[in-house]
């Protein structure tokens, strides 16, 4: 078969002077190139915020086998909590989530990145499978330590669809980005986890790239016309959520986007499958944190029986061990298994036959590129694990490591393969070349990140608004008897009210109390996450025509 020409890059060290990132750099190129995301939702029917983005431990129990059923049953519940200020699971985050990797390499005479997004939704497929993981692979050249800097650019963007791997170059006129001054957005599409609404089409959270512009979209935005995108592959789709990199203060700032917390939650779910003008689309930001946070649960010697099953395992030799975000080990060196069956508490069977990141080509690099996806999803496979599959250059992954013995019976921590951006037709070779030697170290400009943990976890972190509280009355204000009823917004519900001063309790309430001409009394609010504000208000009548009678 004919092959593409492809683009073949150095794995060596560079000849001019080594150099590494920072920590604090390495997070702000995941922020400035995290894409923005357009969504389509089915959540009609009673199911309100179904196709959120959100993380594996949403209900803080530290338990992922029950999240189909949590998500699937108990999320109504969490909405209606929120627009009834109950209190019911406010203990909850649902924080959208990209769980992120970087690795840094030398590039000839340069340096270039290959930043992975992995893309969380807790169920897929008509709420029967739990855990989706679609993700986003984007090469950058020329990287000079700024990002987004003059000679820095995006050699290719590699989405999921199910099992197949869709490549667009650079150049390509489905590459579209939000280019702001606090990144560069590439536009992708998501489909909704039912399918039901695109029968034989776009269906369980896989994705597309955008052929529209930024501008075309931003246009559109703020219109009472219908949301919706051209995709490629697929035609034009629907719109309901945009989904925006919080740290990119510009974009969210474009979009009007919000974080989900438990004050809001209720307002930001779509509740639509159908038609949607723009200016009612969802907009939302979501966080990054590490793909390597789940590691830890998934090794042989930690409690992996909770989440994961014996189903599916993968054999890696860490040559370095993993680290917690404060420098603990949490995984020794040495040859570990770790165990990636998805267990699903559920189920009959106690699993839906998936099997978690590590057991993903892609986390290895070792994908088969395609300019769209398979009619029989997942048909080209490139065999890097088996040493079958072969970058332009003609090594496999012994061939860059020197470990023939890993061939068929486990990964190196740090076999990686490094796509050039072009599609090879050819099987069992990609454009590109697996990274050799010691090419991860500080002495060769490397850094794997797919191992590392960058991101702050705040774990039980939610936005709040700041904590305000207003004094109002329905009653005429000419009345020598009034009753006062204060109202409470920002941080975190449900709100604990205490009066002070002079007035009358209301039977049945402590928001609202009766007072008399002249009366002065203090509310004291407090939200349950902590904030407290008080607020002091004077009866004074005030009658028509003036005076006080």
């Amino acid at each position: 078969m004919m092959a593409i020409a492809c683009v073949l890059l150095s794995a060596g060290p560079a000849s001019a002077q080594v150099w590494s990132l920072s920590p604090l750099q390495r997070q702000s190129y995941l922020q400035y190139y995290a894409p923005l995301i357009l969504q389509r939702s089915e959540e009609n029917g009673g199911k309100p915020g179904r196709d959120w983005i959100s993380n594996y431990d949403f209900d803080r129990d530290g338990n992922f086998a029950n999240n189909r059923y949590t998500w699937v049953n108990l999320l109504p519940q969490y909405v209606a909590g929120s627009a009834a200020a109950s209190g019911d699971y406010k203990h909850w985050r649902i924080r959208p989530t990209l769980y992120t990797s970087l690795v840094e390499y030398t590039d000839g005479g340069g340096k270039g990145l290959i930043l992975l997004y992995h893309v969380y939704h807790p169920v897929d497929k008509k709420g029967n499978e739990i855990h989706d993981w679609e993700r986003v692979e984007i090469g950058v050249r020329g990287v000079g330590g700024t990002p987004g800097a003059l000679g820095e650019s995006v050699g290719h963007v590699t989405v999921t669809s199910h099992h197949d791997h869709v490549m667009r170059a650079a150049g390509s006129p489905d590459l579209n980005f939000m280019s702001v001054a606090s990144g560069k957005h590439v536009l992708l599409w998501q489909a909704d986890e039912d399918g039901g609404l695109d029968p034989g089409g776009a269906t369980a959270h896989e994705l597309h790239f955008v052929q529209h512009s930024y501008a075309q979209i931003q246009s559109w935005a703020q219109t009472a016309g219908n949301a919706k995108v051209d995709v490629t592959n697929d035609g034009d789709k629907k719109v309901h959520y945009v989904w925006v990199p919080e740290a990119s203060a510009a974009a969210v700032s474009a979009w009007g986007a919000q974080p989900i917390h438990y004050g809001n939650a209720s307002s930001l779910a779509s509740r639509q499958d159908g038609e949607t003008p723009w200016y009612a689309v969802k907009r939302i930001t979501y966080e990054l944190q590490d793909i390597a946070d789940v590691f830890r649960g998934q090794w042989d010697a930690a409690t992996w029986p909770i989440s994961w099953t014996a189903d599916s395992t993968e054999d890696v030799l860490l040559e370095t061990a993993l680290l917690d975000e404060a420098g603990q080990v949490e995984v020794p060196a040495g040859l570990q298994r770790f165990y990636l069956g998805s267990r699903d508490s559920s189920a009959s069977s106690q699993t839906d036959g998936r099997n978690g990141v590590l057991g993903k080509d892609w986390f290895m690099g070792a994908y088969s590129a395609e300019t769209n996806a398979d009619i029989v999803s997942g048909s080209d496979k490139f065999k890097g694990y088996e040493g079958a599959g072969r970058g332009g250059d003609g090594r496999n992954r012994a061939d860059a490591s020197g470990d023939l013995g890993s061939l068929n019976n486990y990964w190196r921590q740090h076999d990686f393969f490094v796509h050039g951006g072009a599609v090879d037709t050819r099987e069992l070779y990609e454009a590109g070349t697996w990274l050799t030697g010691a090419w991860y170290t500080p002495a060769n400009g490397g850094f794997d990140g797919r191992w590392a943990q960058l991101f702050d976890d705040r774990v039980a972190y939610e936005f709040a608004l700041p904590l305000s509280v207003a004094i109002t009355t329905a009653e005429s204000a000419c009345r020598e008897y009034v009753m006062f009823t204060a109202t409470a917004a920002g941080g975190s519900p449900p709100y604990q009210y205490s009066w002070s001063g002079t007035f009358v309790p209301v039977a049945g309430t402590t928001r609202s109390v009766r007072m008399y001409w002249q009366d002065t009394a203090t509310v004291t609010v407090t939200s349950s996450d902590g904030q407290q504000v008080a607020k002091t208000h004077t009866y004074r009548r005030v009658c028509p025509g003036g005076g006080n009678p």
